[in-house]
């Protein structure tokens, strides 16, 4: 059969922090990867659809590429790296600077074991003046041959659809693996338990490390369509509890209204939210907590 449409699947990669679940969202049309200012967001592969008369992509969101430190990093970075080899094209994602610093040279070393076209994405070029972009490309085109390098804002949406006419000239034609009203292959668990963890983190802030996890122990419709939903913040010690409660359960209330908020947004249904904590210490050392979580190696 002679397929006459694009197809096929990119992997979004970068350092923490450089804003790729805010791309991948602004792409799609709608959230799917959860996004906060603190790094290492995005902690599983998360696959996202695009769809339009030209074709279909298939966005592969990785955890950032970084040193791990513990378990859990390990399997972020290894899950990042495995995604490069499955996929048609890599859109690096990267900040706007002439420094390419360690970070960005462990990643131009992976780059070269790829087959595959690289196009590279200048991001938050809404925070520099528009005559160092130039400087910017020239510093990037020194480290590796890409396709293309194209400088966008993803916030402000930005040039995306340059983005999205480049990625769909370097993919082959092949067929359509979704449905054209498919956006994610995510569960709705899971989604629900990472816009959880999102509100968490952006309600803490700086409060208490970024080891919390959060699982869906029950999700459940009623006849009338309003779903039930309960679930657990899992965090690595006694003292993060207190904080995430709150002074007379303020803080969970907080997290738990505004998670409340986005889920019914998503779900399209009226949600009944309850959040509880629990105390799992070094949970991201631990294999059996990771698996459980949902951290798989072999994802």
């Amino acid at each position: 059969m002679e397929y006459t449409k694009k197809s096929g699947f990119v992997a979004l990669i970068g350092r923490p922090n450089v804003g790729k679940s805010t791309l991948m969202n602004h792409l799609i049309g709608q959230k799917i990867a959860i996004t906060s200012d603190r790094p290492q967001t995005t902690r599983n592969r998360i696959q996202t659809v695009y769809t339009d008369d030209r074709g279909q992509i298939i966005f592969l969101d990785t955890p950032g590429i970084h040193k791990a430190k513990n378990k859990l990093g390990e399997y972020m970075v290894g899950a990042a790296e495995r995604t490069l080899k499955e996929v048609d094209v890599v859109l690096w994602l990267v900040e706007p600077t002439t420094y390419i610093g360690a970070g960005e040279q462990h990643i131009v070393e992976i780059l070269k074991q790829v087959k595959v076209p690289v196009v590279l994405v200048i991001n938050k070029i809404d925070t520099v003046e528009k005559e160092k972009v130039l400087t910017y490309i020239g510093a990037y085109e020194k480290v590796y041959p890409f396709s293309e390098i194209i400088p966008v804002s993803a916030l402000k949406n930005s040039n995306l659809d340059t983005v999205l006419e480049v990625l769909m000239k370097y993919l082959p034609c092949g067929p359509q693996y979704y449905d054209e009203d498919t956006v994610t292959d995510q569960p709705m668990r899971q989604i629900a338990a990472e816009i959880i963890r999102e509100k968490a983190l952006r309600c803490l802030k700086d409060e208490i490390p970024h080891g919390i996890a959060v699982t869906i122990e029950k999700m459940k419709e009623r006849e009338d369509g309003l779903f039930d939903i309960e679930a657990e913040i899992v965090c690595e010690k006694d003292s993060h509890k207190g904080i995430i409660i709150g002074k007379g359960g303020v803080m969970l209330k907080k997290i738990g209204s505004s998670a409340r908020y986005d889920i019914e947004k998503m779900m399209e249904a009226r949600v009944n939210l309850k959040l509880w904590v629990k105390v799992r210490k070094e949970w991201r050392d631990n294999d059996t907590y990771l698996k459980n979580y949902g951290y798989h190696k072999d994802m």
